[in-house]
């Protein structure tokens, strides 16, 4: 069993984070699903983005989604591997310096299972 970070936020993709995070369990990983300044049994709030003839997708509230984990108790050398949902969540992850160090720990590894483009692209690792 392999021990997976899943770091998330308000309006993280839906299906970008659900369908992982059930996989992944299925498979037989425990899954520790953390956001900045989130405790364990909080929630967060999902969107869905879906294309329906116009020029570009709509968004909608999604599910909540639980948090298990409490992000400032976690330790990046505690897991196997990390994934990043997108959606609009990575927008502004990406401006929490502790979350920057966290994944600077798995791409220094190259252990990142999947990061969202968005949280890459201003935040240079």
């Amino acid at each position: 069993m392999k021990r997976i970070l899943m770091l998330v936020g308000d309006f993280v993709e839906d299906y970008e984070v659900m369908v992982p995070y059930q996989a992944l369990q299925i498979a037989g990983h425990r899954v520790d699903a953390v956001c900045p300044e989130r405790k364990a049994g909080e929630k967060i709030r999902t969107a869905v983005h879906d294309f329906e003839g116009d020029q570009t997708y709509t968004e909608k509230r999604g599910h909540d989604f639980a948090l298990n984990a409490t992000f400032s108790e976690i330790k990046p050398e505690d897991y196997d591997a990390l994934v990043i949902p997108g959606g609009r969540a990575p927008e502004y992850l990406r401006l929490d310096s502790r979350l920057l160090e966290v994944v600077q720990h798995f791409a220094r590894l190259k252990e990142c299972l999947r990061i969202s483009l968005r949280l890459m692209e201003p935040a240079r690792l």
